[in-house]
């Protein structure tokens, strides 16, 4: 298989000022993309301390030799997600790849919901994690999507989650959002089907993020195989360049699930 060149495409990576977003628009700089960087505000990618801001993630792309620029937009809000897509087009002139990397299992007021179930759960929390993962994905999908539509070209990419594919105890709410993207994904596939545009989502196994060594402790990972392990960032990574690559252009409507 030869290199995923991306020479010439523009891609905008939603929440990628940190985490697995900002592997995913590294990497597909690396590869030859122009990449817009998003988050909800500047002082996102400082959270967990991977970058200074927004734009110093942009700077770092940058550097990459291709064109970069962060943008602010709350997901969770559709005229925000709207404005966020016509400004990555007004920037670079057009949009080849969307990758709807922003989610995560955050409530209302908190980092996580407490309690994080089905019955328990506070109602705001639920809205919040929906919003944030599911309705998210569907505003950026629309407005993206009407855009590769009228251009009959683009590669669309969706983040789901493992948890999304299993059972869970905590985290419900996340799980069905997840679960909802892949099935969204599905359908989103087959109207864009006539007019090439490609649409599969990656399901992600636990990766070592700065959120997540914050989040929680791993043990006994010595004897486990490779395959068992918490993944790296780069072992995602490398499945969403393909999904944005040449390589998938006979591939659209499937969830890549990450087990381990």
């Amino acid at each position: 298989m030869t290199a995923i060149d991306l020479r010439g495409k523009n891609a905008l990576v939603t929440g990628s000022s940190r985490g697995l977003g900002k592997q995913y628009a590294t990497d597909l700089a690396r590869a030859g993309a122009n990449v817009i960087i998003h988050d909800v505000s500047e002082e996102a990618a400082a959270q967990f301390g991977e970058a200074e801001s927004g734009s110093a993630v942009a700077a770092q792309i940058a550097d990459l030799g291709v064109k970069s620029a962060f943008i602010a937009a709350d997901m969770a809000d559709p005229e925000q997600v709207k404005a966020l897509i016509e400004r990555a087009v007004e920037t670079f002139g057009s949009l080849d790849i969307l990758v709807n990397n922003a989610g995560g299992d955050i409530g209302f007021r908190t980092p996580r919901p407490n309690p994080n179930d089905a019955l328990d759960i506070a109602v705001e929390d639920i809205r919040a994690v929906v919003d944030r993962n599911l309705l998210g994905t569907m505003y950026a999908c629309k407005y993206a999507g009407l855009h590769m539509h009228e251009r009959r070209s683009g590669k669309i990419v969706n983040v789901g989650s493992v948890a999304g594919h299993v059972p869970v105890r905590e985290g419900i709410i996340y799980a069905a959002a997840k679960t909802g993207i892949s099935h969204y994904t599905r359908c989103l596939a087959e109207q864009l089907r006539p007019f090439d545009v490609n649409v599969n989502c990656i399901s992600p196994a636990p990766t070592y993020t700065a959120r997540f060594l914050a989040t929680r402790t791993v043990q006994g990972e010595d004897n486990r195989s490779r395959l068992q392990k918490v993944a790296q960032p780069e072992d995602m990574s490398n499945i969403v360049l393909f999904l944005c690559g040449p390589q998938s252009d006979a591939l659209s409507g499937e969830t890549i699930v990450c087990w381990k």
